[in-house]
């Protein structure tokens, strides 16, 4: 009663006051029934109802239940707890549209019967989505708040390219076209361990400017293609050191400005260049025999 909600009393009104708290208790309800929030308060009371009565009688009140909750929906919907807006965050445009054809939702879905797990794992199918979490907003809106899976490269083995994420999985719904500005790792378990490689190049930005692809050669070391057309071979293990060497001799002799065909850094500790025709690097260590026959 109007009386009782403004100040805590029990108490009736009567007379003038009477009709005019009547006039806007009517205000306040729609056309032929009740106000949205004492519909949604009615329906909580019979689905309250419903569960007892599965409880009580088991599958056949669990249909009865389907049916009180369908019957509940549709006057919720109908009293404007319906779906009229989707709110996406944390999700590229491209993965955005993505996201939404997978979420399967349509304008004037009724909103409060809505199974979000249902949702969400729908949505969690989508390779984009790292993480999702969905949230009803009545009385109308979806929110759907996405972690992303980062894009990590462009994985090329027999002659496919996928986009990966940094653990190396691939993302399906990514155009490798629409990501040409990420690196390119290339061969069978190249996507495996190209995270760790890809960190210690980018410590390292005089080569990485260069770097065409990272090759996986027999699965278990990299090759660095140049854009010149070198190759730079590093070793199975010890990645890091290696490449910390080649930053010093750079630093010292411009090795990665002069350019060369191929320089070796799988023996620890020796640097063997295959200079350019006509060009020499007089701070590099000469190619050794065994070196030039294991290229």
């Amino acid at each position: 009663m109007p009386a009782a909600m403004r100040g805590g009393s029990s108490a009736r009104p009567t007379g003038r006051g009477a009709a005019q708290a009547a006039a806007r208790g009517r205000a306040a309800a729609p056309e032929g029934g009740l106000s949205a929030p004492a519909i949604l308060l009615a329906a909580l009371g019979v689905l309250l109802v419903a569960l007892v009565v599965i409880l009580a009688t088991g599958e056949r009140g669990a249909r009865l239940a389907a049916t009180i909750s369908a019957d509940v929906n549709s006057r919720l919907a109908a009293a404007g707890f319906r779906l009229a807006a989707v709110r996406v965050k944390g999700a590229s445009p491209l993965a955005t549209a993505d996201i939404l054809r997978a979420a399967g939702l349509y304008k004037d879905q009724p909103l409060a019967g809505l199974d979000l797990n249902d949702v969400r794992r729908r949505i969690e199918s989508v390779g984009w989505v790292d993480d999702v979490r969905v949230v009803r907003l009545l009385p109308d809106t979806l929110l759907i708040q996405v972690v992303e899976r980062r894009q990590l490269a462009v994985w090329q083995v027999d002659g496919r390219r996928q986009v990966i994420d940094v653990r190396g999985a691939p993302i399906p719904e990514a155009d490798p076209a629409s990501f040409s500005g990420l690196p390119l790792v290339v061969g069978p378990g190249a996507n495996v361990g190209a995270a760790d490689l890809l960190l210690e190049l980018s410590r390292r930005p005089a080569v990485m400017s260069q770097v065409e692809a990272l090759v996986r050669v027999d699965q278990r070391r990299w090759d660095l293609r140049l854009r010149s057309g070198g190759v730079i071979q590093l070793p199975a293990e010890g990645e890091a050191a290696a490449l910390r060497r080649l930053d010093e001799l750079d630093r010292a002799s411009g090795l990665m400005r002069i350019g060369f065909d191929r320089l070796d850094l799988r023996v620890p500790e020796v640097v063997a260049v295959r200079p350019r025709s006509g060009v020499t690097h007089p701070a590099a260590e000469p190619e050794a025999p065994e070196a030039a026959a294991r290229g």
